[in-house]
């Protein structure tokens, strides 16, 4: 994050003595990306972070990717995708889509996860419904309908739902952040900007928990590892730096309005490696006098667009099929645009009451299993009104 949190007990220089109670030292640790050139956190844990009893290879089921052809665009309903009575926000998140950079999942979890850290990127998770707390190694997030979270790579952390929690996964494989044009030369949000620090929340205080002996799931490059620490890996008395999770409420975005339609750049809410994502929110819509306030036909001859649609009703697309609750994937190599009838019904239109998370990524998505179990079959259709054949 861009900019500095100090929560708990610290020392007050850095890598110096800092003794518990007892006059034992406490194990500091950075946690720092990009070698040790960019943001970082220094960490005081009671235990040491390095303490491991046993580390085991664990299957990875999430199925293989398939390509996106015959090339169409295409709808996903994710209320058809079935969980279990006691699925976890972990190990039963279910893969949507994916390519090198990323990987798209979705889960509605209701027990709470195991401890799980992602060692290959950052994780962006969005809470589309429910509440859940976000336990993690810096401390606690408590997250509701509308946050986006923002975990760091290597942060170990658990969800714990209260009841059932919605909750649409972006795995990346790098760094996930605030889009560079919103940041002066030393991290701050400037005024151009959407939103600023005084929307973002981070952990207030630690979380610190007895254990031994205890397992956390790790992804990385190879694969997965259950590794077992000697101790429990939430025993952190202070920390201070500029990388930790956070959340952010798409309600905060302050949506970029003009006078003719305004194109997705003005929604971008976050960037990672090859893709960002836009918050679409409620807005009054283009003032001119001539203004069509729905999208116009485009051809994103770079990226593949992904709609998650979450509140309210999407003017460009009624009639189409889509919900709340519904993905829609448009391809690099597809025109697409309005629903037929939509621009002519915008016209004289002041205000969309909308919200729906986008992502493009600039290489293709493929599919994962769970857009075959959530697929609508005749979307690529609804322009034309004509099924093949």
């Amino acid at each position: 994050m861009p900019y500095y949190r100090r929560v708990g007990e610290i020392p007050h220089k850095r890598h110096t003595q800092f003794r518990t109670p007892e006059g034992a030292l406490y194990a500091e640790e950075l946690m720092g990306v990009e070698g040790f050139s960019a943001d970082s956190a220094l960490l005081y844990h009671r235990g040491l972070p390095t303490a491991i009893v046993d580390a085991v290879a664990v299957p990875d089921e999430r199925g293989e990717l398939q390509p996106n052809h015959p090339l169409k665009p295409r709808h996903f309903r994710t209320g058809d995708l079935k969980f279990t009575a006691d699925a976890d926000a972990v190990t039963d998140r279910r893969r949507l889509f994916g390519n090198a950079d990323v990987s798209i999942g979705f889960v509605v979890a209701t027990k709470p996860s195991p401890l799980y850290r992602n060692a290959a990127g950052d994780e962006l998770l969005y809470v589309s419904g429910g509440t859940a707390t976000v336990e993690t190694v810096y401390g606690v997030l408590t997250v509701g309908d509308g946050d986006y979270v923002v975990i760091p790579t290597s942060c170990t952390y658990r969800v714990v739902p209260d009841g059932a929690v919605n909750l649409y996964i972006l795995e990346a494989r790098g760094h996930i952040g605030p889009p560079k044009r919103y940041l002066s030369a030393k991290g701050q949000f400037l005024e151009h900007s959407p939103y600023c620090e005084r929307d973002i929340r981070g952990p207030v205080e630690p979380h610190v928990v007895d254990g031994t002996d205890v397992d956390v799931l790790v992804r990385h490059r190879a694969g997965l590892t259950r590794y077992t620490y000697a101790t429990h890996p939430f025993d952190v008395v202070g920390w201070d730096g500029c990388l930790y999770p956070w959340a952010f409420n798409i309600d905060d975005f302050e949506p970029i309005t003009g006078r003719v339609h305004q194109p997705p750049p003005v929604h971008q809410t976050f960037e990672g490696p090859n893709f960002v994502v836009c918050s679409f929110c409620p807005r009054k819509v283009d003032y001119h006098p001539g203004s069509i306030p729905v999208p116009y036909n485009h051809a994103n001859v770079d990226s593949d667009e992904l709609m998650f649609y979450v509140r309210g009703n999407y003017e460009a697309r009624k009639g189409s099929g889509i919900g709340i609750g519904s993905l829609s994937l448009h391809p690099s190599g597809f025109t697409h645009g309005p629903q037929p009838g939509a621009a002519e019904a915008s016209i004289g239109a002041d205000y969309f009451d909308e919200t729906a998370v986008m992502v493009d990524t600039f290489a293709p998505l493929d599919l994962g299993e769970a857009a075959g179990a959530s697929e609508d079959p005749g979307y690529a259709w609804t322009w034309s009104g004509r099924a093949p054949g």
